[in-house]
């Protein structure tokens, strides 16, 4: 398993980590198997998206202020229930097949790490599964 460090400049931020984990398959020498993606934090996610207009990510990043809202008048005394709600829709973890020493990932497709309570620095550790 190997640990990126990821650092964010808002609250709310989709940190395109595709480059990141395709060198760490190539520096693994990985050629076919699977990579695991995880955050280990309860205000951020990880997910797979469009990167090839930037305003994919602004729509996603607004949709999920309007849906919800960090006023949502919630219980949770830390004032970021909101973070936590966010990350629990997208998830913690993605699975993405590799061939050939790449990450298949569709045309438009990369893997994003979702901060929801920054800035902040946090971790993605990845684990790569070579086929035997």
């Amino acid at each position: 398993m190997k640990a990126l460090s990821v650092k964010s400049t808002a609250r709310i931020q989709m940190i395109d980590i595709t480059d990141s984990i395709q060198s760490l398959v190539r520096e693994q020498g990985v050629r076919q198997g699977i990579c695991i993606v995880f955050v280990p934090h309860t205000t951020a996610a990880v997910t797979i998206n469009e990167n090839a207009d930037p305003d994919v990510v602004r729509d996603i990043t607004a949709a999920m202020e309007r849906t919800v809202p960090a006023d949502g008048h919630y219980r949770h005394r830390e004032g970021n229930s909101d973070a936590h709600i966010k990350t629990s829709l997208f998830g913690a973890s993605e699975t993405v097949i590799i061939e050939g020493g790449q990450l298949v990932l569709g045309t438009w497709q990369s893997v994003f790490f979702c901060e929801f309570d920054g800035p902040r620095t946090r971790q993605v550790l990845v684990k790569l599964v070579a086929d035997p």
